[in-house]
């Protein structure tokens, strides 16, 4: 079974108000995690990776530079390269209205999903996106994912046009992802739109029939393990486990959040110990699909004793310390 670990690496300042003051403590937070401990965001998580010998899959977005600079992105890209990983494109068209020169001609308001963009407009933002990305150093882009899972008709169509023909931006537990494919396609296997063949995160079965997204900050070690298992031994071909630059970081903080670097760690390791069942690998491998329908498989599944530990993981981080 193909297991892809994607990280969506992006930058907030917490909220749209007095950005440029914001924006340095906020790029070394979600960028470096700085911490008496480490730094726990992006150089953690590519250690993690490294550690184990995986392949991660980080999708960039660059269009924040358009406001503070190319040499932001030029960091970001570096630390990325530099331990060996995979860069492909994010985009959260939020930016668009804050960036010092336009990129598209309609850019006075701000509009937050892509699915808010005429297929023109998707077409030059992601075309903006991928050359802010290839000038920064990260390679040839050949894979998508759109910010906050917001995708429809048209972004399939932009990226066609853009020649990007992989694409990981489906998630059905976000009513914005895929709104007008959704009588088409159940989003539990990858498929084709035109020629851009998706791979949709992998969406499991909790221990109490609830549906979760494949995140390691949503999602226990157990309920992972359990689902990886599950989802291998019906046939499933593709799993998609999705992450940030800050989930292995307390909210609010740049201290680390134990409970979620063991869980990454854990999952690292299962996955490492078990290279026969797991093939952990990116989209710069060329993974598109044939024409061909792939096979319906079940629901991946994790046990109700698992997704109790994961409730009790809970409590304890809510706890004071």
């Amino acid at each position: 079974m193909n297991v892809f670990l994607t990280f969506d690496i992006e930058i907030w300042c917490n909220g749209w108000n007095d950005l440029d003051r914001a924006f340095p403590g906020s790029f070394e937070r979600y960028i470096y995690g700085h911490s008496p401990e480490g730094d726990y965001a992006l150089p953690q998580t590519l250690a993690i990776l490294n550690r184990h010998g995986l392949k991660g899959v980080f999708f960039v977005e660059p269009l924040f530079a358009r406001r503070f600079g190319v040499e932001h992105l030029e960091v970001i890209v570096k630390l990325i390269r530099d331990a060996g990983q995979e860069i492909q494109l994010h985009l959260h068209p939020e930016w668009t209205n804050e960036a010092i020169e336009p990129i598209i001609d309609d850019c006075a308001t701000k509009r937050q999903h892509l699915t808010y963009y005429t297929q023109d407009e998707q077409t030059a933002l992601i075309a903006c996106g991928r050359n802010m990305l290839e000038a920064a150093g990260s390679g040839p882009i050949c894979a998508f994912r759109s910010g906050s899972f917001a995708a429809n008709r048209d972004t399939f169509a932009a990226l066609q046009r853009n020649a990007i023909l992989l694409d990981t931006s489906l998630n059905r537990c976000f009513a914005v992802s895929g709104f007008d494919l959704r009588q088409e396609h159940s989003f539990d296997t990858a498929f084709r739109v035109q020629d851009v063949s998706t791979y949709p995160v992998t969406v499991l079965k909790d221990g109490f029939g609830k549906d979760r997204p494949a995140q390691i900050g949503a999602c226990g070690l157990r309920e992972l393990c359990e689902a990886l298992s599950s989802a291998q031994k019906t046939g499933t071909r593709d799993f998609v486990l999705v992450s940030h630059n800050f989930e292995l970081l307390k909210a609010g903080s740049s201290s680390p959040d134990w409970i979620v670097v063991k869980r990454f760690e854990g999952l690292c390791a299962f996955l490492a110990q078990h290279p026969g069942r797991f093939q952990v690998r990116g989209f710069a491998e060329d993974m598109r699909l044939a024409s061909t329908p792939q096979p319906y498989t079940p629901a991946p599944r994790a046990s109700w004793p698992a997704t109790g530990m994961r409730y009790l993981e809970q409590i304890r981080r809510r706890l004071p310390h």
